[in-house]
């Protein structure tokens, strides 16, 4: 199997505001866990990951998301920030960044958006991503994106003039998680509101708990802390799977399984993650076959397929949508995206 290429667009932006917007003033940029953590699940999964950002050249980091960025000195950040921090190629490549200009007509397989509030700017305000999203869309090629990343969608188009994220099970940082980080009056738009105003079908889990939504070749997640999840599903999509991401993947939807069926109750995550983590480690011991489908159908209404209401991973999308094809090139405008 040929080597599968991703394509990873970070934001240039690296102030709060533009000057037109009444900013704070306050640095922002990449939220580094968001970057760092699918770089890493996708460069050791076997794929190979070019690094680019909308004006080329120093991608900038939220100083908030590096490991003495909290408040009171060092914070908790995953292990692939430090790892990101000490690995002097990932580093370089940051550092000169390829700009999105110069690459958006190279061939890859899947397109990835991370966060961080410097998307909220550049990301829309990009023409030349909007295009390569519209492409990549109409083309059947994975698109994908996590917390504020899935403002780079905002503005794409399909080959009939409708927005792509229109009909589509999406997801992005909340409003309530905007609120709660104190920034709802600073960015330029409520980004969940937008993606409802387009028309897509904006799917949420609890704040700060991983969730992410797989409709056909369009993958967004929600915050944070679905950075993993995303990165994971994206290598699913093109055919990379491990054993234990699969199972990973089904604790986490049995877990939102659970926390549904419940009312959605604050503050009992870590009771339905073991829960969780119980019921797929006895399905996988009896033996009883398709562990999968058998978590996806546990307690789905009648008449119902799974996939259908909020998850961990939401899988849907029509059944052509089903996977990468071979050959052709998706078209939008002058843009031309061949594929490997």
């Amino acid at each position: 199997m040929a080597e599968k290429k991703v394509l990873i667009v970070a934001t240039s932006h690296g102030e709060m505001g533009n000057g037109e917007m009444g900013g704070a003033g306050h640095p922002t940029g990449v939220w580094l866990e968001e970057l760092a953590v699918p770089y890493y699940v996708l460069r050791d999964g076997g794929v190979s990951v070019t690094l680019a950002s909308v004006r080329g050249g120093p991608i900038p980091f939220d100083p908030r998301s590096m490991p003495d960025g909290g408040q009171d000195g060092a914070q908790d950040v995953p292990e692939a920030v430090r790892r990101f921090l000490r690995d002097g190629e990932a580093l370089e490549a940051a550092r000169a960044s390829r700009p999105l200009d110069e690459v958006a007509g190279e061939p890859f397989d899947a397109l990835f958006l991370p966060g961080g509030h410097g998307t909220m700017w550049d990301l829309p305000a990009s023409d030349t991503l909007a295009l390569l999203v519209g492409s990549y869309i109409d083309d059947g090629r994975i698109v994908a994106a996590v917390c504020h990343g899935p403002a780079g969608l905002v503005r794409a188009v399909r080959g009939d003039g409708r927005p792509v994220v229109e009909g589509r099970r999406v997801s992005a940082f909340t409003n309530g998680e905007e609120h709660a980080v104190g920034l709802a009056d600073t960015v330029p738009f409520l980004l969940e509101d937008r993606l409802r105003e387009l028309g897509a079908d904006f799917q949420k889990g609890p704040d700060w708990q991983p969730f992410a939504v797989r409709d056909g070749h369009l993958i967004t997640g929600q915050n944070p802390q679905s950075s993993q999840l995303v990165a994971e599903t994206i290598l699913a999509a093109l055919g990379i799977a491990t054993g234990e991401a699969e199972r990973e993947r089904l604790v986490r939807e049995r877990a939102y399984e659970i926390w549904e069926s419940e009312g959605r109750p604050h503050g009992r995550h870590e009771e339905h993650w073991q829960r969780a983590h119980a019921e797929v480690g006895a399905i996988r011991d009896t033996g009883l076959g398709d562990a999968a489908a058998a978590i996806r159908d546990a307690n789905a209404p009648p008449g119902r397929t799974r996939g259908v209401e909020p998850g961990t991973v939401v899988e849907g999308g029509s059944a052509e949508e089903g996977g990468p094809t071979l050959g052709g090139a998706g078209t939008s405008g002058d843009l031309v995206t061949p594929r490997p």
